[in-house]
């Protein structure tokens, strides 16, 4: 897909947007998760902490019966990562018990980290213990009065937070990463299910310009209906102009011949005059100047309205035939090889006109075999369709590159002994153009003049 690309645009932009929000809900999820965990951590650190607060508040039981009661088998294994601590803050030397797992380390204090005292009277932090560990810890200031003061503290190892925030990380970016690579795929169906119309419209305008079709036919959607209604309607009115504009054409074909034709006659009653003569004359190039741009404009006309499509071997076939029945006085042998694939983007009437004028000059100069030869070419470029190639060989004399030249340009002839006016070939190049084509001139091998037309196939 081209970078250009509605469904690339519409793609990217939906790709980019998913993985923007699929990253920050994942960032989010994965911070709220840290916190539920943390927060349920805590809650096992203050239910020690209170046990141990409840021992410390009940200085009569006997010191081997106090701290019996945790429950948790990690606080008797040495540096197991999780310890508790009473200090007695009130005496000259503070006094220090703690579990068996503290051996004989100390927890430090985060009173003395800057930790601050929580509206439940607590600090919460984490701290670096015994052997490197990272350890969550709660501890609590206790003031009971004679008693004396305490600072109650408890720690566990934060690798347990870490481990359940790492899995559900995994699982999470798992989960996002197979909802993520489904939402794509949704958004490609997506993406190609709602542009489809588009791609059927370009398809129809293709079909018409081919002349397989002559409007968009069938459903459309609300939005692109408009659209499908309002291509119909300019096709529709650019045969209407196309007509017209033939209409005008032929009016002033008519309006033109006729005074024509009066000063033709009123001349040709005193031919014996020279002024008679020489407007005879140049009334004669006016008549061609004049069928040659009204032939041109007709064709211009024809030419700007959405194409046709001629099948080009039954059109030279039919020529073949009218050629050599024209010139059948002199024997003239009229061959032709067509591909049965070519087809002409444009009208029978104008390919028979160009191609009718080359096989016409070809048969005025052939010796007695005229040559007629149509090959389909593949696109030269990606997005262009295939070229026709018309090659028109006689063999006649030939012409010399000067020659050549002099009948290329318009009206100009070599020998004013053959029939016409000299504007066949100006017309066939002047059309070619029109269609996007061309028209050169040659030698051909059996000696006479070749004359190649290449105009644009389907």
């Amino acid at each position: 897909m081209a970078a250009s690309s509605l469904a690339n645009r519409l793609f990217l932009s939906a790709t980019a947007w998913l993985v923007v929000i699929l990253a920050i809900t994942g960032v989010v999820l994965s911070s709220v998760y840290k916190n539920a965990t943390e927060r349920a951590f805590d809650r096992r650190l203050n239910l020690y902490l209170r046990t141990l607060i409840a021992e410390v508040a009940t200085p009569d039981e006997p010191p081997d019966r106090q701290f019996q009661s945790l429950g948790e088998p990690l606080f008797e294994l040495p540096l197991s990562g999780w310890y508790w601590q009473i200090t007695r803050t009130d005496t000259e030397k503070p006094e220090v018990r703690s579990s068996r797992s503290l051996w004989d380390k100390k927890l430090p204090k985060l009173e003395e980290q800057g930790a601050e005292l929580t509206a439940a009277g607590i600090r919460l932090g984490y701290v670096d213990g015994p052997e490197g560990q990272n350890l969550r810890m709660v501890e609590r200031p206790v003031d009971l009065g004679a008693d004396g003061k305490y600072l109650v503290s408890v720690a566990g190892d934060d690798t347990e937070i870490f481990d359940e925030t790492r899995s559900f990380d995994y699982y999470l970016g798992g989960t996002f990463t197979a909802l993520g690579i489904v939402l794509l795929l949704t958004t490609v169906f997506q993406v190609r299910f709602g542009l489809a119309p588009l791609k059927r419209i370009s398809e129809s305008i293709a079909d018409i310009r081919s002349g397989r079709a002559e409007r968009l036919e069938g459903e459309f959607p609300v939005e692109i209906a408009p659209l499908a209604r309002e291509t119909n309607a300019l096709i529709e009115a650019n045969r209407e102009i196309v007509e017209r504009a033939r209409t005008h054409v032929g009016n002033l074909a008519h309006a033109i011949k006729t005074p024509l034709s009066v000063i033709v006659n009123e001349a040709g009653a005193h031919a014996a005059e020279p002024f008679a003569a020489k407007v005879m004359e140049q009334a004669d190039v006016m008549r061609d100047q004049v069928a040659h741009h009204l032939e041109r404009a007709r064709i211009a006309a024809r030419v700007s309205v959405v194409a046709t499509v001629t099948e080009v071997a039954p059109a030279i076939e039919a020529l073949r035939r009218t050629m050599e029945k024209i010139h059948r006085d002199r024997d003239i042998v009229v061959e032709a090889k067509a591909d049965p694939s070519g087809k002409f983007r444009g009208e029978r009437q104008d390919l028979e006109e160009m191609v009718g004028n080359l096989v016409d000059n070809a048969c005025k100069w052939a010796a007695s075999r005229v040559f007629i030869e149509v090959l389909v070419e593949a696109p030269q470029q990606a997005g262009a369709g295939p070229r026709l190639r018309i090659i028109v060989d006689d063999d006649g004399r030939g012409l010399s590159e000067a020659e050549r030249a002099q009948v290329s340009r318009r009206g100009q002839r070599l020998d004013e002994s053959k029939p016409g006016s000299g504007l066949g070939l100006s017309i066939v190049t002047d059309l070619a153009a029109l269609y996007g084509g061309s028209l050169s001139l040659g030698g051909a091998p059996t000696g006479g003049l070749r004359a190649e037309l290449v105009l644009p196939g389907i």
